[in-house]
């Protein structure tokens, strides 16, 4: 089980800090991942600053409705020695 995001935070341009449940904690650039309809207002940095921690699904979530799939924040989370 993936787990769960309890922390996240504004770093610059499109990266986010982020701490999991299980203590991994780092950065992640979403930039090349804001492609699509529903990602496409994430481009605007003021938008996509507005992300939040929806506790329910477990992720990062937009006013938008545009999400990523908690697995794949941690699968890819650059990890901070």
């Amino acid at each position: 089980m993936t787990p769960k995001i309890t922390h996240a935070k504004y770093v610059e341009n499109y990266t986010l800090y982020l701490h999991f449940s299980d203590g991994s904690e780092g950065e992640i650039d979403l930039e090349p991942e804001l492609t699509g309809e529903i990602f496409e207002p994430l481009k605007d940095i003021t938008f996509f600053k507005r992300f939040s921690v929806n506790h329910e699904l477990h992720t990062l979530v937009w006013p938008n409705g545009a999400d990523y799939a908690p697995e794949f924040l941690y699968e890819n989370l650059k990890i901070i020695a």
